[in-house]
């Protein structure tokens, strides 16, 4: 996916190319809001999900044309979970740091990605294939150490078998 580097311009001049078609749909997704009480999280959902994170430019068009304090726009992208301001992966993995996957190896699964895969949490792959968080819970812990790609819950998870898996993941 291809970064948005755009400047945040007046509105009504929008670029060309990539950048400037994204501009556009966000555009109408902010017109169609309608000034709408909650209309941010949907705008800011819509926007995310044309990009797949939100950078700043679009979080400052946002802003300004819902006309919401920028401080305003990143408290609500900052408390929920969902919304990212750094790219993702195609797939997403989650390692539960939870007590109980804690101490049946969590951290021992999150020192392979980072050695074997050069992931840190928050990060992602040269090759944007995959991007690392941790979570507190999965909701799996008699199944511990667990960890999730996307919607797939890996149970009982060894290091030696981590290869294996992030493989059978194009």
């Amino acid at each position: 996916m291809e970064p948005i580097e755009a400047e945040v311009r007046p509105r009504g001049e929008i670029g060309a190319g990539y950048a400037g078609m994204i501009f556009r749909q966000i555009q109408e997704i902010i017109d169609e809001t309608g000034g709408q009480a909650g209309g941010i999280i949907r705008v800011l959902q819509q926007a995310q999900g044309l990009i797949g994170y939100l950078p700043a430019p679009v979080i400052k068009t946002i802003s300004r044309d819902l006309r919401i304090p920028l401080s305003e726009v990143y408290g609500i992208i900052s408390f929920y979970h969902f919304f990212s301001m750094v790219p993702k992966g195609k797939h997403v993995i989650q390692v539960c740091m939870g007590t109980s996957c804690y101490v049946k190896g969590g951290q021992r699964i999150l020192d392979t990605l980072r050695k074997g895969w050069g992931l840190e949490p928050g990060g992602i792959t040269h090759d944007g294939r995959f991007s690392l968080e941790t979570v507190r819970c999965l909701g799996c812990c008699g199944l511990s150490p667990v960890m999730a790609i996307g919607e797939d819950v890996h149970r009982k998870v060894k290091p030696s078998q981590l290869k294996d898996i992030l493989n059978s993941y194009r």
